[in-house]
């Protein structure tokens, strides 16, 4: 029977299959020594995923199964080469990459954010990518600079 008539995939078919690629940033991929170490733990994560799929029999499954950590396999691999790792700034007199900023909305809101790379921002908890708005609003900047966007003020308050 021809493989058109089948519901499977054939095993040529699976193999040939990938998810497209991440999309990699344009900007350098600056990174914080902890940002680094980060990346390479999610690379051998990826890595042990995609070989633990490689061992199911069962191509089409394997297919599904392999497809996500592969694509996280060449992403990763990619920023963990094109990684540049950025010190901590040795003074807090204005703000830079790995700084830790406070600053003050016209609201009164009070936000503090470490500013590093791209892969390690999480807002939530505290981190955003030194090529956001924000970020790069408030690099170069002291305490008591005031900078504006999207029609607020953001008092500088404090540099970590």
């Amino acid at each position: 029977m021809s493989v058109a008539f089948t519901k499977e995939d054939s095993a040529e078919a699976a193999s040939e299959i990938l998810l497209p690629d991440r999309p990699v940033s344009p900007h350098p991929n600056l990174v914080t020594e902890a940002g680094l170490k980060a990346l390479e733990l999610q690379l051998r994560q990826a890595r042990e995923a995609f070989e633990t799929a490689q061992q199911i029999e069962d191509v089409n499954e394997r297919r599904r199964q392999a497809a996500i950590p592969g694509r996280d396999v060449r992403y990763l691999a990619a920023r963990v080469r094109s990684a540049q790792i950025i010190a901590k700034p040795a003074s807090a007199d204005t703000v830079a990459f790995a700084s830790t900023v406070t600053f003050r909305r016209d609201d009164g809101r009070v936000h503090k954010y470490r500013i590093v790379g791209e892969d390690e921002a999480d807002p939530k908890a505290g981190s955003i990518s030194f090529v956001s708005p924000v970020a790069r609003l408030l690099m170069g900047k002291a305490v008591g600079d005031v900078v504006g966007t999207s029609g607020q003020e953001l008092e500088i308050i404090a540099i970590s």
